[in-house]
């Protein structure tokens, strides 16, 4: 079985997942889900986890988890593990009740935090729970739009804090947030820019992975680790090609727009946003350089120079 890529740091942000065994439902009762909360709550107090966005569906849950203490799986072990025992006893079974191993997406916060916080929130009225989102019970929408006292493990200020300072100001405009996005789609990772297991823009993905996965040995039991590994981030990009086109700047910004379009990952739209034109005229200008390479040695050998430096800053 392959292994989640783990990455935990003081002061990180996750959107974690985790589904039930077979997809079958792991809240049967009010007194199930009310337990629940009850694990969230001793998290926070044995784990120092901070809980900022909950939502409970039939056979999975969701949560917005931040972690002072770096301690990730320490929680989720917790949570996990301390239901389990609990609806295995309650309901007269055995084995595991939840389908593999849970699903934490690391979040750059600023950028993304309010995103994933709508999408949570609006499950269940997409699942066709409830009309009206405000009205599903088991989810920390209800704390965010209505000035009513909230469990005191549960953590509203940081997302509110984006919509003003007054709190029945902020909450109404996250509620107007909330109805604008109703008829939007989440795509996966938020638009699948980033690996699934990363969701941020590309200075926060290259700053994750020289901090945490620079040294990490490729893995065979860890493909989300030798994906992030091939997929090199702009910053890497642009310090091999200016190491090798340092003083051709023109040649070196047409390479640059070729190697991101090759190999970055990036939309067509982001990396033409980055280099002022359009997204046809990124896929244009990639083709013509790639022609050009084609016909001309000299660059051929550049390009090829490059593409070694950037896999050398990969490993």
């Amino acid at each position: 079985m392959t292994r989640p890529l783990r990455i935990e740091y003081a002061g990180a942000f996750y959107h974690v997942t985790s589904r039930g065994n077979e997809r079958k439902a792991v809240y049967r009762s009010q007194r199930d889900r009310e337990k629940f909360f009850s694990y969230l709550e001793s998290a926070t107090e044995r784990y120092r986890a901070v809980v900022h966005v909950y939502c409970l569906m039939d056979n999975h849950y969701h949560l917005i988890i931040e972690t002072p203490s770096a301690n990730l799986s320490q929680i989720m072990h917790h949570i996990n593990g301390a239901y389990t025992t609990y609806f295995n006893t309650k309901h007269a079974r055995s084995g595991h009740l939840f389908q593999g191993r849970y699903r934490a997406i690391l979040m750059e916060a600023d950028a993304y935090a309010k995103e994933v916080s709508r999408y949570i929130h609006l499950n269940p009225m997409r699942a066709g729970f409830v009309e009206h989102a405000e009205k599903y019970r088991w989810s920390s929408y209800q704390y965010y739009t209505v000035k009513k006292k909230a469990p005191e493990w549960l953590q509203r200020d940081f997302i509110l804090g984006y919509f003003g300072k007054r709190q029945k100001t902020a909450m109404k405009r996250y509620q107007d947030f909330l109805h604008a996005g109703m008829n939007q789609e989440y795509k996966n990772s938020l638009g699948g820019r980033s690996p699934s297991v990363i969701l941020g823009g590309n200075k926060f993905i290259d700053e994750i992975k020289t901090r945490f996965l620079k040294n990490k040995q490729p893995d065979r039991d860890l493909p989300t680790l030798r994906e992030l590994s091939r997929q090199p981030g702009l910053s890497q990009i642009e310090r091999a090609v200016e190491s090798v086109l340092q003083s051709d700047k023109t040649s070196a910004r047409q390479v640059k727009l070729h190697m991101c379009h090759r190999y970055s990952g990036m939309k067509l739209r982001e990396i033409g946003k980055r280099f002022g034109i359009g997204e046809s005229g990124v896929t244009q200008a990639s083709r013509r350089i790639s022609m050009k390479v084609e016909k001309d040695k000299r660059l051929r050998e550049i390009v090829k120079m490059i593409e070694t430096r950037i896999s050398l800053s990969n490993v």
